[in-house]
């Protein structure tokens, strides 16, 4: 006499589990999700309770001309500086001296955040008038123009609002 085996799994229950799986893939934002949205700087969403945000003061600005740009940036190699990469970029017009900005991020994590002053409001880079500065402020020289490792920029965010200070440079 000759047993018939069950099989372990029937072609319906593994199509069954693939939808499952695929479902609850989607459900599940990919890590570095990007946003590339363009946001209003708006104090209250760094007040306590808000959200994880970087409260971001930004000093030495040398001149009320043109225009400051803030970007959130995930701090990680893929991510921290690439051209479209962002998560929240605000642009405003700049003022002498010190001016305040909030950013929300998406989620508590590790964040870097670029400040560019464009001098005369070209939307071009400008290496000798435009001024720029990042989190954590890393030296920046001639040998390394710009771009400091990921590892030097990242801010830990937690559930709150998490205060910076950026120092502009200029060249």
């Amino acid at each position: 006499m000759t047993k018939t085996r069950k099989p372990l799994f029937t072609i319906a229950s593994c199509a069954a589990a693939a939808l499952a799986v695929s479902g609850a893939a989607l459900a599940i934002p990919a890590a570095g999700a990007q946003t590339r949205e363009r946001i209003a700087n708006d104090p209250s969403e760094c007040a306590p309770g808000a959200g994880p945000s970087i409260k971001v003061t930004v000093e030495g600005i040398r001149a009320a001309s043109g225009k400051m740009r803030v970007q959130s940036y995930h701090a990680t190699k893929g991510d921290w500086l690439e051209k479209g990469r962002w998560i929240n970029r605000i642009e405003v017009p700049a003022k002498a001296g010190t001016m305040s900005f909030c950013v929300p991020m998406p989620s508590a994590g590790t964040y870097g955040i670029a400040v560019r002053h464009d001098m005369n409001g070209n939307g071009k880079t400008d290496i000798t008038k435009d001024g720029g500065g990042m989190s954590n402020n890393p030296s920046i020289n001639i040998f390394n123009l710009g771009k400091p490792s990921y590892k030097k920029v990242g801010v830990t965010v937690g559930q709150g609002p998490t205060p910076i200070t950026i120092e502009m440079k200029y060249w």
